[in-house]
């Protein structure tokens, strides 16, 4: 049965009572596109976000870095020099909370000149290209809402004069949203409403996009995925690529020291033996207080979405399928009216992979400790905490010109 001949579907039927035939042919076809298997997680709402036994991961900390240094920095750096290694960057927000309606990206956080957060990103792989002497592939995940202002911004700025053909973007996929009875939400008279399918789908996007023919024709073994609101973060960082590498780790997790026991960040753990990431609200008061002989918390590694897998096995993850999230939020939408709604409250449901589900299918995941001066700038507010003002100070800390 087609979705439009679905008696629940009030808002497509309704819309579609309105349209001239030829919108409702535009309508049919839109709605034909969409997998609509989608909305049967709904069922299976609660059972998805149930969790198993927690426990402790211990992570390679500072001090091992900087014995092993070499060791750890001449295997990423031949892992990069053979071509093995590439970047997957994930920019597919509006820098809205900042006063940006523009892709989050082109922020500019310099002070006294122009540096937008896209050219210290560049800037940062930079670093590694330079001293592997040889370029990474660099992939920008975008959205439907920001994908042609973040390649204009790219093509405006020369791509910071890093090599074009290196750089390839790609959409992240976009899913159905519903309300709490599964009607799906309408947009507008011939396009329902679409969301991003979460920070964890930004393989299967690739996929989709078909880029899994590009990283195959470049061997490229391993992936290193991140944020695009972290401006220090090191990006293909060898020593991370060589430590995941040497101790024989299919994925790895940069993380930082928490800062407090109930500093709300989520923690690289394990779960029913399996690398995870509890969140800082699933934890308990016990879990989150408890330490070890030396007084180190137990549960004491944040992670700070930067995530090395290896790209065999990010394949297999695709072929079995991540587990979808049912998650209630307010959704603008139209109603049967014709009238445009902007919901107060949480009026139905999206639908989203996470990242720390592709953690958890890994077989094992090593969590590597950076220091939070030197990597972890977040930036998702203009002021406050994890703030632009915040970022600055820390970018100042580590010599960067403003």
């Amino acid at each position: 049965m087609n979705i439009w001949e679905d008696t629940n579907q009030s808002y497509i039927r309704a819309m579609m009572e309105k349209n001239t035939a030829g919108e409702n042919e535009a309508l049919k076809e839109r709605l034909t596109a969409i997998d609509w298997s989608i909305l049967e997680h709904i069922k299976r709402r609660e059972t998805v976000n149930e969790r198993g036994v927690f426990a402790p991961l211990d992570a390679v900390e500072t001090g091992e870095i900087e014995a092993r240094g070499e060791e750890f920095r001449k295997i990423g750096l031949q892992a990069i020099r053979d071509g093995k290694v590439g970047a997957v960057l994930l920019a597919g927000g509006q820098g809205t909370r900042l006063g940006l309606e523009k892709p989050k990206g082109t922020l500019n956080i310099g002070i006294d000149r122009e540096l937008y957060l896209f050219e210290q990103l560049i800037r940062n792989l930079t670093e590694v290209t330079d001293e592997a002497g040889v370029f990474v592939p660099f992939y920008i995940m975008t959205s439907n809402i920001n994908h042609d202002d973040t390649v204009a911004f790219f093509e405006e700025h020369a791509y910071f004069g890093y090599p074009k053909e290196y750089v390839r973007f790609f959409v992240q996929e976009m899913v159905p949203a519903c309300d709490f009875e599964g009607r799906v939400l309408m947009e507008s008279s011939t396009e329902p409403v679409m969301s991003p399918n979460g920070n964890g789908g930004w393989f299967s996007s690739m996929v989709s996009a078909g880029l899994l023919s590009d990283i195959r024709a470049r061997g490229i073994e391993w992936l290193n995925v991140f944020a695009v609101d972290n401006c220090l973060q090191r990006i293909a960082d060898p020593m991370f690529i060589g430590a995941t590498i040497a101790y024989g780790c299919e994925s790895g997790a940069k993380v930082v020291r928490k800062a407090a026991p109930d500093e709300r960040v989520g923690v690289l753990c394990t779960e029913d033996g399996r690398p995870s990431i509890a969140e800082y609200y699933e934890m308990t008061e016990e879990m989150a207080t408890a330490r070890k002989e030396n007084g180190d918390l137990k549960y004491g590694f944040g992670v700070i979405l930067n995530y090395l897998f290896s790209e065999k096995k990010l394949e297999q993850i695709a072929d079995a399928k991540m587990p979808i999230h049912v998650v209630e939020k307010k959704i603008p939408y139209m109603d049967a009216d014709g009238t445009f709604v902007k919901p107060e409250q949480p009026n139905g449901y999206k639908f989203e992979t996470l990242v720390l589900d592709m953690v958890h299918m890994m077989d094992n995941c090593i969590p590597y400790e950076v220091v939070r001066e030197r990597e972890f700038a977040p930036i998702k507010n203009l002021h406050g905490v994890d703030s632009l003002d915040t970022a600055r100070e820390l970018l100042k800390g580590c010599g960067i010109q403003l």
